[in-house]
């Protein structure tokens, strides 16, 4: 079952599968669902017509996209080569608990095809290629999407307090292209690949699996859980474990493609 959200001139409409879903039908409604009842409400769907190509992002404007950071290996050897703060990240990789923040609203995030960004006040910037558990209320995983975590490892890596500064800013999230519905044990090895193209020539390529992941997709969700609620549900990036060398920074006009297991985000610098 493959969900995405369309753009027509009226409104914004859901698919499932290519099918449009009825108007009334958000995705609030759906995870608000225990996990059990999902795959059954989604059936019960009448489905219309085809789908327009016109894809926004698959998350409803008031939805949080919350991010983990350091469940890599490869994320802790990068952050640490950035920063003169060199065992903070150790320490966040070996702790108990792991690196949780808020990333993005649904509103200000961008999906399949549009523009991502850099920073003007930053020198270094990479994508970093992210699995993106979709969560219900009830903090359970009922699927996922592709997740791009737009950082400036220049600023983060000047002072670790700067990471908001780093990670949150006008085009730095990107999810999409849907949300292919699964439980938490399809998610735990599936391949992720990163690819940037710069004119016609791919200047990087990395790859990775979800199987690398220092903590499992529940710890991540519970920790996140803990003293927050979710009523419409939440979108939680798992962290990266691709990062582009040390002398590699977006340029505008560069399309990143990551494809995780059967899909694929596109987006182009803008």
């Amino acid at each position: 079952m493959y969900l995405t959200k369309h753009d027509y001139p009226e409104s914004s409409r859901w698919a499932l599968d290519g099918k449009l879903l009825p108007v009334s039908f958000n995705l609030k409604l759906l995870l608000e669902l225990p996990l059990d009842s999902i795959p059954n409400f989604l059936k019960s769907m009448p489905a219309g017509e085809n789908a327009n190509d016109k894809l926004l992002a698959p998350i409803e404007s008031y939805q949080e996209v919350w991010a983990c950071g350091v469940t890599y290996a490869r994320s802790r050897d990068a952050r640490e080569v950035e920063t003169a703060v060199k065992d903070i990240y150790q320490k966040v990789y070996e702790a108990e608990r792991p690196e949780l923040f808020f990333k993005a609203i649904g509103w200000r995030t961008v999906g399949h095809k549009a523009s991502i960004r850099i920073r003007k006040d930053s020198k270094w910037n990479v994508p970093e290629p992210e699995m993106t558990m979709v969560v219900n209320r009830f903090g359970e995983i009922a699927g996922y999407c592709v997740g791009n975590d737009v950082s400036s490892r220049d600023i983060e890596g000047e002072n670790p307090l700067y990471l908001p500064q780093a990670k949150c800013y006008n085009g730095s999230c990107a999810i999409g292209p849907g949300i292919l519905i699964s439980n938490a044990d399809d998610l735990r090895d599936i391949p992720i690949v990163l690819e940037i193209i710069r004119g016609n020539k791919k200047i990087f390529e990395g790859n990775t699996r979800t199987s690398q992941l220092k903590r499992s997709l529940e710890e991540l969700v519970n920790f996140l859980f803990r003293e927050l609620i979710f009523p419409n549900g939440v979108f939680v990036m798992t962290g990266t474990g691709i990062v582009p060398p040390g002398t590699f920074t977006l340029h505008k006009g560069d399309l990143v493609r990551i494809k995780i297991d059967t899909i694929t985000l596109e987006n182009i610098v803008g």
